[in-house]
């Protein structure tokens, strides 16, 4: 059972920074896996590992937030979570045993080949800030549903405003935290069975950490409308496998 959640972990650690659902896919693995929980309590939970790496990556950020030198930050994440709480309990409660992302991943991955292309043509209209955080807590909220990747639908959502590839990044998954923390703390006293995985967690963090810092760096050597047409790319590859 070890070597199961340790999979289950690395798995996580990979993919929850690419626009491949990590729900998806952990919630794939462990249907076959483990036998204890549902797939998708499997999966959330597994993410307060890789929530654990968000918070030492991005720690300076955070300290700033706690000591509120960064009001800004802390208003978007603050209406962005509430936003992604109020959408995505409701449909937690309808979705945890089925997976209907794809669809919606499919349209993700087109969003961000558009997202592309007019990156490349420096749009002129972009949403203002505070209105961003509406969209991408919408977009958050409902990649509770398996199948629709968090970070491809934030990193969308963020990248209609006047943000910096960098501030993309780190927005999308500072913005994870607080929701990711709810739901792993909801699935851990629903099902203390889920918790049996704490091997899980520490590979989650570990490999979560490594694969952030490659990604941080690989986008900041290329630029965002590649970045954005790969994502694109990703994101209607694993729409199509999700459908077959």
């Amino acid at each position: 059972m070890l070597l199961q959640y340790l999979i289950l972990g690395i798995l996580q650690g990979i993919f929850e920074w690419l626009p491949i659902s990590s729900e998806g896919v952990v919630a794939l693995f462990s249907s076959f896996l483990v036998n204890e929980a549902k797939p998708i309590d499997v999966a959330l939970f597994l993410h307060f590992g890789t929530l654990l790496a968000v918070l030492v990556y991005f720690r300076k950020d955070w300290i700033e937030l706690i000591q509120l030198k960064n009001p800004k930050l802390l208003k978007f994440l603050i209406v962005a979570t509430i936003i992604s709480l109020a959408i995505g309990y409701p449909l937690y409660q309808f979705v945890s045993d089925i997976a209907i992302g794809s669809s919606l991943l499919l349209i993700m991955g087109i969003g961000l080949l558009f997202t592309a292309y007019f990156n490349k043509k420096k749009r002129k209209f972009k949403i203002k800030f505070n209105n961003i955080a509406i969209v991408a807590g919408v977009l958050q909220g409902l990649a509770v549903i398996p199948g629709l990747s968090r970070s491809g639908a934030t990193i969308f959502g963020l990248s209609l405003g006047k943000l910096s590839p960098d501030e993309i990044l780190k927005i999308s998954y500072m913005m994870s935290a607080p929701v990711v923390l709810a739901g792993a703390v909801y699935v851990g006293l629903k099902n203390p069975l889920v918790a049996a995985g704490w091997p899980a967690l520490i590979a989650s963090f570990a490999v979560g950490l490594l694969s952030l810092h490659a990604l941080i760096r690989i986008s900041r050597k290329i630029n965002f409308a590649v970045f954005a047409l790969v994502f694109g790319i990703l994101c209607l590859i694993g729409a199509g496998i999700s459908m077959l």
